[in-house]
């Protein structure tokens, strides 16, 4: 089993804890250590190092090898910009033949998601060779603890062994009707973004459903060949299409199973998604030692300094050297439209 980390990504929804330079995945935003570092200790319990690969964007190569300097060389895979998952999948499955066996599972998994029940994990993820040598498209489905609105869902169909379920299909991310007649139905869960083939099942998948990126991985491979793996690709790259994996192959894929598990995930998708995990006071706030609170509920403060709440709830403050950032909770998936005014406006506090 060879497992790929995708750790790419801009996490631009933490700002502005979060900037170009130091992505989410590469930040404390759980314990003392980065995001990207407990999904590698989670996967070296069951793996040998050899057998991981992370693939990221050139810019931050030098942060994966700071953060897992037990990494090989080798298996760090550059993706010269970020196109999306359909493209970086491709990229990363184009690399790992090279060193390995069509017949070998691969794992897909973020490298920014909380998973705490980590014996579950390793249970799961060894689970799924079984219905991947058996051909199928596999992705793991998070049960359901409350009718969520900001994930995806997939659907459960018949089943497809002891442990899973065929795929009916996958929904985007619903109203809070919808997600509530979802939680009552029983076999929806939640879309982790987490999945697991062989190496020639997914190669054959993106031929049959994406032969436009598998043209632009035969004018990768064959710059590869001549120049070796660490080539400048970037022009042949960019020709590659800007679709998630979930809408270019498993939406399309026939054979596809998914194995409903329970983890203690969460995508941390958000300052709120953190607020919500994090350790609190009975009042709800969760706040530096060093505070004062009068009649204050819910707060998430993420602060160096000082800090006093006076009649206020449900707000989220995260302060760095050179920003503040102060939202209601539930507005901070807002915070992209923070991140869109600095581009024009200020790229210093990107």
């Amino acid at each position: 089993m060879i497992a790929v980390i995708m750790a790419g990504g801009s996490g631009t929804r933490f700002w502005p804890q979060s900037r170009m330079a130091k992505p989410k995945q590469f930040l404390e935003v759980m314990g003392e250590k980065s995001m990207i570092r407990l999904t590698m200790d989670r996967l070296i319990e069951e793996l040998p190092v050899e057998k991981i690969f992370v693939v990221t964007a050139e810019s931050q190569v030098a942060l994966v090898k700071k953060h897992l300097p037990e990494l090989p060389a080798k298996n760090v895979i550059i993706e010269p910009f970020g196109m999306n998952t359909a493209p970086c999948i491709a990229l990363s499955y184009a690399y790992i033949k090279r060193f390995a066996s069509l017949t070998e599972t691969m794992i897909i998994l973020p490298a920014d998601h909380l998973i705490t029940k980590v014996d579950a994990f390793l249970e799961n993820i060894n689970k799924s060779q079984e219905l991947a040598r058996a051909s199928f498209l596999v992705t793991f489905g998070i049960i359901p603890t409350y009718p969520a609105t900001g994930y995806g869902y997939i659907q459960a169909g018949e089943a497809a062994n002891d442990f899973s379920f065929q795929v009916a299909q996958f929904k985007e991310k619903p109203n809070y009707e919808t997600a509530q007649e979802f939680l009552k139905s029983g076999n929806f869960f939640w879309n982790s973004g987490m999945f697991a083939w062989t190496i020639g099942a997914i190669e054959e998948a993106y031929q049959k459903y994406l032969p436009e990126v598998t043209k632009v991985l035969d004018l990768i491979e064959a710059e590869w060949n001549s120049k070796g793996e660490k080539a400048d690709i970037a022009k042949i790259y960019a020709q590659m299409p800007k679709i998630p994996v979930d809408i270019g192959i498993m939406e399309k894929a026939e054979k596809r199973a998914v194995i409903p598990v329970d983890l203690g995930w969460s995508d941390v998708g958000s300052w709120r998604a953190l607020a919500d995990i994090s350790e609190a006071d009975k009042d709800g706030n969760t706040i530096p030692e060093e505070s004062f609170v009068v009649d204050s509920q819910g707060n998430y403060i993420r602060s160096k300094k000082f800090v006093a709440l006076i009649g206020v709830e449900d707000l989220v403050l995260v302060e760095t050297d050179d920003a503040i950032l102060l939202a209601k909770k539930e507005r901070t998936e807002d915070v992209k439209k923070v991140v869109e005014y600095l581009k024009t406006n200020n790229e210093n506090l990107l």
